[in-house]
């Protein structure tokens, strides 16, 4: 498409963010689920209704400007949002996903705040002053849920996943001694019974399993 006028490049920068906004309103619901700290949970199930109502403002907006609907596909939340994806499929602990989480949320918001920077400075250098303040509600709205995000990783989420390695390296510890131990009375058995051995095995479990769901 041809652009010759910064109205033309604003309008294209808003279709950008109401796919970006509809992107994450059917991500969202997703990391409510996986998410396992009771604060960052409340947040997450929050911001998904903020976000429906970022959606309802662009399509305010778009009406005012006498636009249809747009299907413009936001390339950039597409690739954010399969990072999100990605993290759920590894087999992390639950302390170490919800930081994770975070990260990735907050990949998000600096998103969204970028680009809703943008169009209010466009808005408002239109004249389009009424637009101009309802992208200013979400832009501020995107910077009040980055700054919470914030608060519970320094809070508790990041305490809590560094708490959990280390209680992780402490169990891998004594099941390698106790291994040790093990293998040293197996020998021992062995070698006073000629060689007769016992029946042993292993179980795993994935947690990126039922994440995935």
């Amino acid at each position: 498409m041809e652009m010759d006028s910064l109205k033309q490049l604003y309008l294209e920068e808003l279709k950008d963010l109401y796919s970006a906004e509809k992107q994450i309103v059917k991500a969202l619901p997703k990391m409510v689920k996986n998410a396992t700290n009771s604060e960052l949970k409340q947040a997450f199930s929050d911001h998904l209704q903020e976000t429906e109502g970022h959606v309802e403002r662009l399509e305010q907006i778009f009406e005012m400007l006498g636009e249809g609907t747009p299907r413009k596909k936001c390339k950039g939340m597409e690739g954010l949002i399969e990072e999100a994806k990605e993290l759920l499929e590894q087999d992390a602990s639950e302390e170490v996903l919800d930081a994770g989480l975070i990260s990735k949320a907050q990949h998000v918001e600096h998103y969204e705040m970028a680009g809703y920077g943008t169009v209010r400075t466009y808005a408002r250098e239109l004249g389009l002053d009424e637009q101009a303040d309802l992208l200013q509600q979400t832009l501020d709205e995107e910077g009040n849920a980055n700054e919470l995000l914030t608060q519970i990783a320094e809070s508790s989420v990041n305490a809590e996943a560094e708490q959990g390695e280390e209680e992780e390296e402490e169990t891998t510890s004594r099941r390698s001694d106790r291994q040790v131990s093990r293998s040293v009375v197996s020998e021992g058995t062995r070698s006073r019974s000629g060689g007769r051995g016992g029946r042993g095995g292993s179980r795993s479990t994935s947690r990126a399993a039922a994440r995935s769901r």
